[in-house]
């Protein structure tokens, strides 16, 4: 890059530093009241895998992942890279919604926008599964985004900027390909590899799967089908799923190979594994 063209390139990024994004309290983003009116509640048992759901007295508007999680949107701007407006999102109790655990934030559609933070005045291009890869030269940025690229840019909260993982620089137009980044993951379930949890079961006569095996990075989740409280509990008592009472449930992810042995402690007795390859 020539030293005059860099400064321009320089210049026109660090304008960006002016617009900041207004970070709601716990990473939820206010809706318009006026715009999404709650029509009817929705009940858990209706709800599938990629619905947009909110609770009644909170705003922040929520995706549920196919394993069973909610995933925040942290603002508006990540929202509308996603989607083009709220008519879709389906509204619970704040008891229901409470009962569904929070699994993250999600974050930008790749390909939609360029980010960046106030700190760095380096300009990233969103790939998939969140992966942030530096706009090297001005020419580059002309070449994805056009001579209206620096329009193109959000301004991301450094408490956000970590939910990213940062990819190879794109040095070369063949680097990235905009429209296969686009066309790649139209899902945020696909975006975060996301997959259903495998299930167990437990009541008065234990667990329903004394032992099951499952890949690392995946999730288990927990259905009490009792009338009484149950647990899962870790034989070492470094996790659990913490009293469940009845039809409640849990889920927790095992990202380390091994063998996962647990109880409930409300009858000991009754044990079970996970093994994680």
């Amino acid at each position: 890059m020539y030293p005059a063209r860099e400064a321009c390139y320089t210049l026109l990024v660090m304008q960006r530093l002016f617009w900041v994004f207004l970070i709601p309290f716990f990473a939820g983003f206010l809706l318009n009241p006026a715009a999404v009116q709650a029509a009817t509640i929705t009940t858990l048992t209706q709800l599938r895998s990629g619905d947009l759901i909110r609770g009644q007295s909170f705003s922040a508007v929520y995706y549920l992942g196919k394993d069973g999680f909610r995933y925040v949107f942290p603002n508006d701007k990540t929202f509308f890279t996603w989607y083009s407006n709220f008519d879709s999102v389906k509204w619970l109790t704040d008891a229901d919604l409470a009962t569904i655990q929070i699994g993250g934030n999600v974050t930008y559609k790749p390909g939609s926008r360029m980010v960046k933070i106030n700190s760095d005045p380096k300009v990233y291009a969103v790939d998939e599964n969140a992966t942030l890869r530096w706009v090297t030269t001005q020419d580059i940025a002309v070449g994805l985004y056009g001579t209206s690229w620096n329009t193109q840019i959000d301004d991301v909260p450094d408490a956000f900027f970590s939910n990213y993982n940062m990819g190879g620089d794109i040095e070369t137009a063949g680097d990235y390909v905009l429209l296969e980044v686009t066309a790649a993951e139209d899902d945020i379930n696909d975006d975060k590899n996301l997959q259903a949890a495998s299930v167990i079961k437990v009541g008065e006569d234990g667990y329903d799967k004394t032992s099951i095996t499952i890949q690392a990075g995946t999730a288990v989740r927990w259905y009490n089908n009792g009338t009484g409280k149950h647990t899962a509990t870790a034989s070492d008592l470094t996790w659990g799923t913490g009293t469940m009472t009845s039809g409640g449930n849990f889920a927790r992810y095992f990202d380390e190979p091994g063998f996962y042995e647990f109880f409930d402690s409300y009858n000991a007795s009754k044990r079970a594994t996970i093994v994680v390859e």
